[in-house]
């Protein structure tokens, strides 16, 4: 299968990009800045050209088209928006907008920008799939310790934005989900985090190897479980 990872330079991407080559998978891995991807850069050029990487700012309408135009026209099976960032862990009393706006579109719009350029290769599989990778602190019902305005709010925003997606094209028969990694150790999660990197994305995989249609519109959780909106 064809799969498209973005932000796979680090972190939960690149374990993606990791593991999918390990498995023989063709993978076109985004990252904002190759040159400084030393580790993605190896995995690609050990993988007898099964894993490219291409340049892919998801903040940048601009850059997300070059993106598209170097994937060329060939079906994706599977893509995968996994680019986001962190924030400041903003307060009401204390807001930071300019910071609140970079963590929305980076995590909110970068993956707008990414499915509306790739959506008609997705449908041109026979697989379909879509899978935005967000956070348990983008639910809503499960919000019991607030804070982290900006990031909360980026997430909630994409977790909508897959919502109105599943719906949308149902018909075509694509599957779209949104799924929590989990509190990850990687630079993001810190080293404080419950789960590392490698069983996250395991059970990702194994997760998403097995979607269907009547999945489409699900807030999953890497182990399995399902999350609420």
């Amino acid at each position: 299968m064809r799969w498209v990872i973005t932000g796979a330079s680090r972190g939960i991407g690149l374990e993606f990009v990791k593991q999918l080559a390990a498995r023989g998978e063709v993978v076109e891995a985004g990252a904002r800045d190759p040159s400084k991807a030393k580790e993605l850069a190896a995995i690609a050029a050990s993988s007898g050209g099964r894993v490219r990487v291409h340049v892919c700012d998801v903040v940048s309408d601009a850059s997300v088209k070059s993106f598209a135009e170097a994937l060329g026209s060939d079906p994706i099976d599977v893509l995968i928006n996994n680019a986001g960032i962190v924030g400041k862990r903003i307060s009401i009393e204390a807001p930071d907008c300019a910071d609140m706006l970079a963590t929305y579109d980076a995590n909110a719009l970068g993956p707008v920008r990414v499915t509306a350029a790739l959506l008609p290769r997705v449908l041109a599989s026979a697989v379909k799939r879509i899978v935005h990778i967000t956070s348990g602190m983008g639910s809503i019902a499960d919000n019991t310790s607030g804070g982290s305005y900006g990031y909360r709010m980026s997430k909630a925003a994409l977790n909508m934005m897959n919502k109105s997606l599943s719906v949308d094209f149902a018909s075509k028969g694509l599957t779209a989900i949104v799924m929590n990694p989990g509190w990850v150790q990687t630079d993001m999660g810190g080293k404080g985090a419950f789960t590392p990197v490698e069983e996250s994305v395991s059970k990702m995989l194994g997760l998403i190897d097995k979607l269907t249609p009547s999945d489409s519109g699900s807030f999953l959780s890497f182990n399995g479980k399902t999350f609420p909106y």
